[in-house]
């Protein structure tokens, strides 16, 4: 497994780059050895043409928002430069590698295709392994695995790449809360998704043994089993 994975979800004008839909937001966060490191990419893009009126109703930008955006080829080298060699975990990736690998080809400037720069992993497929025949939508496997997604009344591509980077570390390991890399223990306690170490000066535990009284009234207990099932495991 990769050493470093970026979670990655992006927002468009559209579902189709073959019709002239462009990207309008790209969100990312970093896992490095499977924590986040708080190196996120976050942008907002200027796609020089109208959000449909669907697409709005999903993630609520609008044209007028986006209007003194950076277009996407001012940011371009700096996205490549960020998410090169990394595996990329995408939740129905082919939609956004499509989007990605439309928007470089446009530049002419070179870019190789995602694939050629990066490993992808589709959790999307990795749900439908995991949990065949079920819904395996982003909000599905929140509710499957206790996450709580109750900010995302819209699509926003930083905040859902932050729950899928939670539902993929629930998926395949059961970490189930996120803790940034730098974080000191202080915060990881109070943040309730740290390994909370005791105390190696605590008081000993106190151990109570069984009475004379309790050992016999045990193994006749024992005896009784015996008779009636064979040797019990206890005593094996």
């Amino acid at each position: 497994m990769h050493t470093r994975q970026i979670v990655l979800d992006t927002e468009t004008t559209g579902i189709d780059p073959k019709a002239g839909h462009r990207i309008i937001e790209i969100g990312c966060v970093e896992l490095v050895n499977r924590r986040l490191t708080g190196n996120n990419f976050h942008v907002y893009i200027n796609p020089q043409r109208d959000i449909e009126e669907e697409a709005i109703d999903v993630h609520g930008i609008t044209n007028e928002f986006l209007r003194d955006k950076p277009f996407f080829h001012q940011i371009a080298q700096e996205f490549f430069d960020y998410i090169k060699g990394a595996e990329l975990v995408i939740h129905n990736a082919p939609f956004d590698v499509g989007f990605m690998d439309h928007e470089f080809a446009k530049l002419n400037q070179g870019f190789p295709a995602t694939h050629d720069y990066c490993q992808v992993l589709d959790t999307l497929v990795m749900a439908r392994d995991l949990h065949p025949g079920q819904k395996n939508s982003l909000d599905a496997l929140c509710r499957r695995y206790d996450i709580d997604n109750s900010k995302r009344t819209l699509h926003g591509a930083l905040l859902d790449s932050e729950i899928l980077a939670d539902v993929y570390l629930s998926m395949t390991g059961g970490q189930k809360k996120l803790n940034l890399a730098n974080q000191n223990k202080g915060e990881q306690a109070s943040s309730g998704g740290g390994i909370i170490r005791l105390d190696s000066n605590r008081p000993a535990l106190k151990v109570l043994r069984a009475s004379a009284d309790e050992e016999q009234a045990h193994t006749e207990r024992l005896e009784l089993v015996n008779k009636a099932c064979g040797q019990s495991l206890w005593q094996q």
